[in-house]
């Protein structure tokens, strides 16, 4: 069986008494397919280029009508005091309001996921050579869930008003303006709370974020496990 190239990195020595440049021992690339040395650069190259296959990929398939509504992986809830307050309604027949609501905060999600593209690339250049390399020794997953753990709440912050944009455009904080006042025509019904509109908004970031991952992961996954999606030669050097 041929060898993984994910292992040939477990016989460096400590990473910090070698250089980005260093290549391994000529004896453990024997039988690699005759690519040359891998250094570390290349597996930093090579989980940077999964990363971003990765944000095209989520991108492609959520950034899109009906990828975040129609999806069941990945549709973005109501809060959970809006769930509630759907509930209460549902009973005198007004939860029509609360379905709509629930809508345009998934369609704030598809709107907001492409238009922050630029946001995760510049997290995933940050990457660093010591990370990319235990990456590369980690599961299928390692990838995105060093970004996430790593860039989410940064990630968060930037991508909040973008998803204020978003949920502007699509009418869902309007619709929530709208539900404030039909409670309050309700004798003795709940109430939406002061901070409402800025809890909805990061109720939709984490969902969003969720999202993006959730299909970075399924694209990572396979660059590991299918040839045929290393589609550059860094990514063919790196997981071969």
């Amino acid at each position: 069986m041929e060898l993984d190239r994910r292992f040939i990195l477990l016989a460096l020595p400590s990473t910090a008494a070698i250089s980005a440049c260093e290549t391994l021992d000529p004896s453990v690339l024997g039988g690699l397919g005759g690519l040359g040395p891998l250094t570390q650069a290349d597996a930093a190259l090579g989980i940077k280029a999964a990363l971003n296959n990765g944000v095209d990929h989520a991108i492609g398939n959520i950034g899109i009508l009906d990828g975040f509504w129609r999806n069941d992986r990945i549709q973005v809830p109501l809060p959970n005091t809006l769930q509630d307050i759907q509930s209460a309604l549902r009973v005198v027949g007004a939860d029509g309001i609360l379905t709509e609501l629930h809508q345009q905060l998934n369609r704030g999600a598809e709107k907001a996921i492409p238009v922050a593209k630029d946001i995760f690339v510049d997290s995933i250049t940050s990457l660093s050579i010591q990370d990319a390399i235990n990456i590369v020794r980690g599961p299928d997953d390692a990838a995105t869930t060093y970004l996430r753990r790593s860039t989410s709440s940064s990630l968060a912050g930037l991508f909040s008003p973008i998803m204020e944009n978003a949920l502007q455009g699509t009418g869902a904080l309007r619709l929530l303006d709208d539900v404030t006042n039909e409670l309050r025509s309700i004798p003795f019904g709940p109430s939406l709370g002061f901070d409402a509109k800025r809890d909805l908004i990061a109720h939709g970031v984490d969902w969003g974020l969720k999202g993006l991952f959730t299909y970075v992961a399924d694209e990572e996954r396979a660059i590991r496990r299918d040839p045929a999606k290393r589609t550059s030669e860094i990514l063919r050097r790196v997981f071969a």
